[in-house]
């Protein structure tokens, strides 16, 4: 280490106790805790400059000490370095930049594939929900936060971008070229199964997709529909207040979820009689790959109790964070709010339960619920048979949509007979 960067580390230590024993002094009792952790953080970068087997580079040690120091909080929360940071603006401030249309979140210690956009270069290079990245970008992910990974598989339309992947049932990683891209604009998909019921299936929960929503229920309405499936699997991108309009489509009364945090005051979202436009029964169907907005909009059906929400617990991501900017050019991105379920539970730390379990079939071979971050094999994780590229039709050998149609046509039966 040169000298110029131990002056640097002995400075820094000598402002942190300086700063720690003058508080004391002024009786700043109430950041006692901050006070003692700061402490001890000093305490251990004098120890690691000292006594390391070799010289460390502190400043790749500070930037991991804060990476961890986000990621114990939750998936959500990042830590960009001044240059990260700078990177991540310019590519967000870039009207063209390009992605592979993967939603990611972080489980068992590395990034994890929620979702893929249909018809993404994700999705024609194979990556399906469930995947595991071992490294992105030449970077392993053991020690990166869904910031980062996002900010490495953004950049330049056309340009490539490598990724390890670990598929479902498999422990050594395989070399997946991905290409960048403008993603267009997704389609509302809509199937009519018979000639009562039409399920819509929701690429994402982007900007309109209420008002395209109200217009297909008004449509199949005046056909005779009567009863109407909302398929959120693989659903893991979009608005929140979008997932609120379309919840209020259905639900003519109740809180649909709640928002609150230590700084955030609480604020409860509530259905509007004004705009409903479907009376007639709904059915949801959920599971791993649900994450963000579509988790909102079935929590809100779920409170309700306005319709059944059926398949398998969301993944867990329904949150707010922001962006903060630090003095030194860095940056974090801190979770600030949770939205919760009607028990009053965070839906970031418990997902939305369905009200009727359905496993699919690739989680049954994979084993029942149960297990930790070291084992792949969780109800919360998505472990799917890769689906058909692109857009995936309703099929009636899927036993979710199986159950959803016995509990519309007889619900009171379904239920007793479970």
């Amino acid at each position: 280490m040169n000298r110029l960067a131990r002056f640097s580390i002995l400075g820094v230590s000598i402002l942190v106790f300086g700063w720690v024993g003058l508080g004391h002094v002024l009786g700043r009792t109430t950041d006692n805790k901050a006070y003692k952790s700061l402490v001890v953080y000093s305490e251990v970068l004098q120890k690691i400059q000292q006594d390391y087997v070799d010289e460390p580079n502190m400043h790749l040690v500070e930037a991991g000490s804060l990476h961890g120091l986000l990621e114990s909080l939750d998936s959500e929360s990042s830590y960009f370095t001044p240059r990260e940071y700078a990177e991540y603006k310019q590519k967000l401030a870039n009207s063209t930049t390009g992605e592979t249309g993967l939603n990611l979140s972080k489980r068992f210690g590395y990034i994890i594939v929620t979702s893929v956009i249909p018809d993404s270069s994700a999705d024609k290079a194979g990556i399906r929900s469930g995947d595991i990245f071992e490294s992105v970008a030449g970077f392993t992910t053991r020690e990166m936060s869904v910031g980062q990974a996002k900010n490495l598989l953004a950049g330049q339309p056309g340009t490539g971008v490598k990724v390890g992947v670990i598929r479902r049932g498999k422990t050594q990683p395989e070399s997946v070229d991905l290409s960048r891209e403008k993603l267009p604009a997704s389609k509302l998909q809509v199937q009519r199964i018979d000639n009562e019921t039409i399920a819509i299936r929701f690429p994402t929960l982007d900007a309109g997709r209420a008002d395209e929503v109200r217009a297909k229920l008004q449509e199949f309405s005046k056909q005779g529909v009567t009863k109407v499936i909302l398929d959120l699997r693989e659903c893991g991108r979009g608005s929140i207040p979008e997932a609120l309009s379309i919840a209020r489509l259905f639900v003519p009364s109740g809180n649909l979820t709640s928002l609150r945090g230590q700084t955030v005051p609480e604020q409860v979202f509530a259905a509007d009689p004004s705009k409903v436009v479907w009376k007639g029964p709904v059915a949801i169907l959920i599971d791993g790959t649900t994450t963000g907005p579509a988790e909102i909009l079935a929590a809100s059906i779920g409170n309700t109790k306005r319709g059944d929400l059926v398949g398998d617990r969301t993944f867990g991501l329904a949150s707010e964070q922001k962006l903060i900017t630090l003095d030194d050019g860095s940056a974090i991105i801190l979770t600030v709010a949770n939205y919760y379920n009607a028990d009053g539970k965070a839906i970031l730390e418990e997902g939305v339960a369905p009200t009727e379990v359905v496993h699919s079939a690739a989680a049954a071979d994979d084993g029942e619920d149960g297990g930790d971050d070291s084992t792949p094999a969780t109800s919360s994780t998505p472990q799917k048979e890769p689906p058909q590229l692109g857009p995936r039709p309703l099929s009636s050998e899927d036993p979710v949509l199986r159950k959803a149609l016995d509990l519309l046509k007889n619900p009171v039966a379904v239920k007793k007979a479970a």
